[in-house]
C-alpha cells in the first residue's frame, strides 16, 4: 500500500495523525499536525464533523505566501495562517467543497484550521499568538 493511499484510507476512516496540543488566548486545542507533503494534500478531506476545540495545523519547511482551498472537504472551516514566531497573521472562513484559492496574504509558516466560528467565538484575532507549535517541517 502506498503512503497515499494509507493515508486516504486513514483520513476516511477518521483515524488520528500525531497529534499536539495548542494555546492561543488561554484556549487550548487539539489538533493534528500535517507536516509531510502526503499529509498536508489531503488535510480534513472526506470528514463529516470535526470535535470541539480540535483541528489541524499544517506544518512548512519555510515561511512564503500560502493558499488553501476546500476540494472534498465537507466540514466548514476558517484558516488562521501563523508566522514562524507563531503570530497570526491572517484569518478566512472556507465554503466546504468550494475550490477558490484562499491565500494568506501574508507570508506564513503554518496554517491552523478549526470550524468555522472557532477562532470568533473566542475572541482570536489576526495578532495573537499561538504557542505549542512544531518545529518546521523537513521538507
Amino acid at each position: 500500500m502506498t503512503a497515499s493511499v494509507l493515508l486516504l484510507t486513514l483520513a476516511c476512516a477518521g483515524a488520528k495523525a500525531n497529534e499536539v496540543t495548542l494555546t492561543v488566548k488561554g484556549h487550548a486545542i487539539t489538533v493534528e499536525v500535517a507536516d509531510e507533503p502526503a499529509e498536508r494534500s489531503i488535510g480534513l478531506m472526506y470528514r463529516d464533523d470535526l470535535p470541539s476545540d480540535h483541528g489541524m495545523v499544517f506544518v512548512y519547511p519555510d515561511t512564503k505566501e500560502r493558499s488553501f482551498w476546500m476540494k472534498d472537504t465537507r466540514v466548514p472551516l476558517t484558516i488562521a495562517y501563523v508566522d514562524s514566531a507563531g503570530i497570526i497573521v491572517h484569518l478566512a472562513d472556507m465554503t466546504p467543497l468550494d475550490t477558490s484559492s484562499v491565500p494568506s496574504v501574508k507570508p506564513a509558516m503554518y496554517a491552523l484550521e478549526m470550524r468555522q466560528g472557532w477562532f470568533a467565538a473566542h475572541d482570536v484575532a489576526v495578532g495573537d499568538t499561538l504557542t505549542g507549535l512544531p518545529k518546521p517541517s523537513a521538507r
